[in-house]
């Protein structure tokens, strides 16, 4: 699903108007009655008071337009105007005038805390917030944030339309109590970057597309910068296996890791590369990892490094596909001597986790040895160790945008929406869940990448599709292990159940027989 900026919105709306030739205000009728049809069908007539608070823009246009029709079906409709600026844009001016039309009591005027102190609203009620819309553009004032303190400690249902009120689009907050903070998000033609970030995703609550009729032909040619990744993304990405095919055909990955005490990161990474569909798996590792990888996987040959507790001399004699490296690696010195010299050798594709990444980090002089199209798949702490720190999220995803470009490589961000980066394009993943917050998942992921790529996948497609399934198999193992006993060993024993989820069709609801005579 493609997120569309701020900027592709608004030239959406200017090109429908346009080539439908319908007016501004028509269209904010049509996302307005697209708002009320979502709460209708759900509330069906229900008398619970509704609290509509409208800014004075086209956000509050839109709640204008909502309550009209809310109040016209009948409903317990107390609307308000937030009455922020001297500015009024002309379609809230229209929609404004239209909704004194339908009701014997005008909409409440909020300009300052002492009009809004004796609002009572109860815990069973429903706020509608339509303050601010996506050309919010500067810090909301005090008395305007007292309001949303007062609709949070209400602990009432909260409706934010298009995006909660005191959220920016493309930069970060600096007072989380100038922010609504919603149960559930309605966001016109598609969700938004912030609701899948770190520091703004608590404000969204559930959150769901509503269509409100931007031109078909303008969503379809229209690139972004972000897409959101589902079963429907991923799916075209999917390669079939041909009959007659063989273990030759999906390549041999080569996974070079592992120290003393930290030989279960390769035996993780190396069955989950063959659970993705490696062909051969080879696990590079020091003497000590022998025996328990050969006992743990028999499916797995490993070689093994001269020293007993470390990787000090990478030396194999067989040409791997791909090679995932760095997982329980370890930072020695001798380690860290030979990774630099296996890199400035190395032509192979690579799949970087972990230690590995660590020693990048620390020598980033290595950075130029890595091949074109190299995977990075930092967690938060070591992705700072990369490109240091950052003041907020936008800021970090520029930062590594900009890695990501300078040094032709893919980082994948993890987090509970991990997005995929490569150079100006984001992937925000859509699978995963709280119990993968656990040892061992990340090695896992190498894993999956690394037997991806060696199939024939490109590191990209790789990349984003690794990150779909091993969520997906996460959820699936979710079933029956719940968040907190869920362990990375779990999610490749589901990988399978997930390649398999993707041809599932939605179960369809069941139709009663009518009764027999």
């Amino acid at each position: 699903m493609k997120l569309f900026s701020k900027a592709q919105i608004y030239e959406g709306d200017k090109l429908t108007v346009e080539r439908l030739n319908i007016s501004s205000t028509q269209l904010m009728e049509q996302a307005g009655t697209q708002l009320f049809n979502w709460i209708h069908t759900r509330m069906q007539g229900a008398q619970v008071p509704i609290h509509v608070f409208c800014g004075i823009g086209n956000n509050g246009g839109n709640g204008l337009v909502m309550a009209r029709h809310l109040i016209t079906h009948g409903y317990h409709v107390i609307t308000y105007i937030v009455n922020y600026s001297d500015k009024r844009s002309k379609d809230f001016l229209e929609h404004y005038d239209q909704i004194k039309n339908v009701t014997k009591k005008w909409p409440v005027m909020l300009s300052c805390e002492d009009d809004f102190s004796e609002i009572q609203i109860g815990g069973d009620d429903i706020i509608v917030d339509a303050v601010f819309g996506i050309g919010f553009n500067r810090a909301a004032k005090p008395w305007v944030a007292q309001l949303f303190q007062k609709f949070k400690a209400s602990k009432a249902f909260t409706l934010a339309i298009d995006i909660p009120s005191g959220l920016y689009t493309d930069e970060a907050i600096t007072d989380d109590k100038a922010v609504v903070y919603a149960n559930y998000t309605l966001s016109f033609q598609s969700p938004k970057l912030v609701f899948f970030l770190p520091e703004t995703a608590k404000f969204i609550g559930q959150w769901e597309v509503i269509d409100v009729g931007i031109d078909r032909q303008y969503l379809k040619e229209t690139k972004t910068e972000v897409e959101l990744i589902g079963k429907h993304e991923v799916l075209p990405l999917y390669k079939p296996r041909e009959k007659f095919s063989h273990k030759g055909n999906f390549g041999h990955v080569l996974i070079l890791g592992g120290s003393y005490g930290k030989i279960g990161a390769v035996q993780l990474a190396s069955k989950a590369a063959l659970s993705a569909g490696a062909g051969l798996v080879t696990a590079y590792v020091p003497e000590c990892g022998y025996h328990s990888l050969q006992t743990a996987i028999p499916e797995v040959m490993v070689i093994t490094d001269a020293s007993e507790k470390e990787i000090s001399n990478i030396e194999f004699d067989l040409e791997p596909s791909v090679i995932g490296i760095g997982v329980g690696l370890g930072t020695s010195e001798a380690t860290v001597k030979t990774f630099e010299a296996f890199l400035k050798q190395n032509s192979v594709p690579l799949v970087i986790d972990a230690d590995g990444l660590n020693i990048l980090a620390q020598h980033q002089d290595l950075l130029q040895y890595l091949p074109k199209g190299t995977v990075l798949t930092p967690h938060p702490k070591e992705l700072e160790r990369l490109i240091g720190a950052w003041k907020g999220d936008f800021e970090k995803l520029e930062k590594v945008k900009t890695f990501s470009k300078t040094h032709e490589v893919i980082v994948l961000i993890k987090g509970a929406n991990s997005i995929t980066v490569d150079q100006d394009k984001l992937y925000i993943n859509t699978t995963g869940n709280p119990g993968m917050a656990t040892g061992g998942v990340g090695d896992v992921l190498t894993g999956v990448i690394s037997g991806l790529i060696v199939q024939g996948y490109s590191p990209l497609a790789a990349t984003i599709f690794a990150v779909y399934l091993h969520g997906k198999s996460a959820d699936i193992s979710l079933e029956d292990y719940g968040y907190q006993s869920l362990i990375a060993s779990h999610i490749i024993e589901t990988l399978g159940e997930a390649y398999i989820d993707l041809f599932k069709q939605p179960e369809q609801p069941k139709v009663e027989e009518a009764p027999k005579k």
